[in-house]
C-alpha cells in the first residue's frame, strides 16, 4: 500500500482506540484513530492510511483510520451521561437468553426497542433448552412469539444447526446478559473462534486485555456475526417517549386512540393501551415494562 493512498476496509475488532480493519483484499491491519476520542465501532466501513509494517511489538502492519463511511444502521445504548456504540451496519439482532440463569424481561424488551429503532430483524434464542428450567423460560417467551417475534430454542452444547440458516445473508449482532451461553454459541458456530480471538489479541498487542468491545466473524461470503461482551443494562436515553412507544410493536393499533394525545398510559382515563390490557389484547407485563422503560429510559 502506498502510504499516501487510502484503502477501504471494515472494522472487525476493537479495543479502546485500537482496531483491526480487514481490507478489501482480505488482509487485516491494526489501526489507530486520530485524536483522543474515537467514534469507530465494530462493523464500520472505513478508509485507512497505511503508516508502516512494524510499528507495534506484534509487527502487524499499521494504519490510521481517516474516515468512517455513512452507516446504514447503528446499534447503541445510552444513559443520561454517556453513549455506548455497539455495532454498525448490522441487519439483525440475535438476543440470547437462557433457561438458567434467569434472564431479564426488561433487558430483552430494551433490546427489542433498540432493534425497532434501527429497523433490524430480530431473533430471540433460548439457549440451554435441555435444562429442566427451560419450561419456565419457554412460558415467559410465549408473549414474544404471540406478537410476532421469532423464538428459537436450542442447546449450544449439543446442536446449533437450526440457527445457521437464520444467520444467512445477514450481518447479525449477538447480544445478551453474561451467563446466557453466548461464548458457547459462538464456539459452536465457529470452531476457530478461540484461535481468531488469540490472533486479534496478538495483532492489537493487548495480551492483558483479551476481551474486545466487539468482534466480527465471517460465517461465509455473505454472512457475518458480531459478538459483543455481555450486557447487564441497555439504556435508551437517546430515544423519545414516542419512539419507545412504537418499539413495543403490539401497541401499534392503539397508538393515537387514547383520550389525551399526551397520554403516558399509566393512570389517565380513556387510555387505549390500558383498555387493551383489560380485554387481553396486550399483555399486562409488557405494558408494565413499557411504563418502566419510558420512565427510566
Amino acid at each position: 500500500m502506498n502510504p499516501a493512498e487510502l484503502q477501504s476496509g471494515q472494522v472487525v475488532a476493537a479495543f479502546g482506540r485500537q482496531y483491526l480493519v480487514q481490507l478489501a483484499d482480505g488482509n487485516i491491519i491494526a489501526c489507530l484513530t486520530r485524536g483522543k476520542k474515537s467514534e469507530v465501532v465494530c462493523g464500520d466501513e472505513v478508509q485507512v492510511r497505511h503508516t508502516g509494517d512494524a510499528a507495534s511489538p506484534s509487527g502487524s502492519p499499521q494504519g490510521v483510520i481517516e474516515r468512517i463511511a455513512p452507516r446504514r444502521t447503528l446499534l447503541h445504548r445510552s444513559d443520561a451521561f454517556r453513549e455506548k456504540l455497539i455495532a454498525a451496519n448490522v441487519t439483525q439482532i440475535v438476543v440470547v437468553v437462557a433457561a438458567e440463569p434467569s434472564f431479564s424481561d426488561e433487558l430483552l424488551a430494551r433490546c427489542l426497542v433498540a432493534a425497532y429503532d434501527q429497523q433490524l430483524q430480530v431473533l430471540i434464542v433460548l439457549n440451554k433448552c435441555e435444562l429442566p428450567e427451560a419450561a419456565a423460560a419457554r412460558q415467559r417467551l410465549i408473549t414474544y412469539s404471540h406478537i410476532g417475534y421469532r423464538v428459537l430454542e436450542l442447546s449450544a452444547r449439543q446442536d446449533v444447526s437450526a440457527l445457521r440458516p437464520l444467520l444467512a445473508d445477514h450481518t447479525s449482532v449477538l447480544v445478551g446478559q453474561s451467563g446466557m451461553g453466548k461464548s458457547t454459541l459462538i464456539n459452536a458456530l465457529l470452531p476457530d473462534a478461540q484461535a481468531a480471538t488469540r490472533e486479534i489479541s496478538a495483532a492489537l498487542d493487548s495480551g492483558k486485555h483479551t476481551t474486545t468491545h466487539a468482534r466480527l466473524y465471517r460465517l461465509n461470503a455473505t454472512s457475518s456475526l458480531i459478538d459483543c461482551p455481555g450486557v447487564q443494562a441497555f439504556g435508551l436515553h437517546h430515544l423519545s417517549f414516542g419512539r419507545i412507544e412504537q418499539g413495543f410493536i403490539e401497541f401499534t393499533p392503539y397508538l393515537g386512540q387514547c383520550r389525551f394525545h399526551d397520554c403516558h398510559h399509566s393512570h389517565e382515563p380513556g387510555c387505549a393501551l390500558r383498555a387493551a390490557v383489560m380485554t387481553g389484547h396486550i399483555d399486562a407485563r409488557r405494558l408494565a415494562l413499557f411504563q418502566q422503560i419510558a420512565a427510566q429510559r
